[in-house]
């Protein structure tokens, strides 16, 4: 089986030339352009021939440029015990994380949405382990929550696909963006701790 390009001979030299096309892509994701492989070797000043050994079409390229970023928890150190705040606190530093991360998370959801592609980056699901994370207290408070369920169903409301819309479609600004989906998450809270039937909290048992 033949050698991945990039572990064999120089391979430092190759290390700052992958980092450099990542850069590159990043920066004209950042100006609104959806780079292809040679767009991202022009901007680094690195030929194209080079630039196809690390990245052979643009879809590697896109979710090389993907925020590597996989924090298990966004909660800072002196997180609060009560579930709202600790809700509040997440959805806080997840918009934050989706704003700071919007051209590369834009992209990956343009991959995601290609049929017959492999499972993208942003499918991953970290942010359902984030949210649930917040809504641990309630394992012991409510026992019979199904916390997974309740963490898909804020995670459906408040990400990035959730953003682009208030955004592009809505004409919010990020501020009011972010006002939005985090009374979102707290409402779907509130509906799986006080509803007749908890139906937030079991909506997603069927995606497991």
């Amino acid at each position: 089986m033949p050698m991945p390009y990039e572990s064999t001979g120089r391979t430092a030299q190759k290390s700052r030339t992958r980092e450099a096309l990542v850069t590159a892509t990043r920066e004209l994701l950042a100006a609104g352009q959806t780079p292809k492989v040679e767009d991202a070797a022009e901007r680094a000043g690195i030929s194209r021939t080079t630039a196809y050994r690390y990245f052979p079409n643009q879809r590697s390229l896109l979710l090389a440029a993907h925020p590597a970023i996989s924090p298990d928890s966004l909660l800072p150190a002196d997180a609060p015990a009560d579930p709202g705040a600790r809700l509040d606190a997440v959805m806080a530093a997840f918009t934050d994380y989706n704003f700071t991360w919007e051209p590369q998370l834009r992209a990956s959801l343009h991959l995601s949405l290609q049929p017959g592609t492999d499972r993208p980056v942003l499918r991953q699901g970290r942010a359902v382990g984030w949210i649930a994370d917040a809504l641990e207290p309630l394992r012991e408070s409510h026992p019979g929550l199904d916390i997974r369920a309740l963490a898909v169903a804020i995670r459906s409301a408040t990400g990035i696909e959730t953003l682009i819309w208030l955004l592009d479609v809505a004409g919010y600004t990020r501020e009011q963006a972010a006002r939005v989906v985090t009374s979102t998450a707290r409402a779907l809270l509130t509906a799986a701790l006080t509803g007749p039937d908890r139906s937030a909290g079991r909506a997603g048992q069927a995606i497991d």
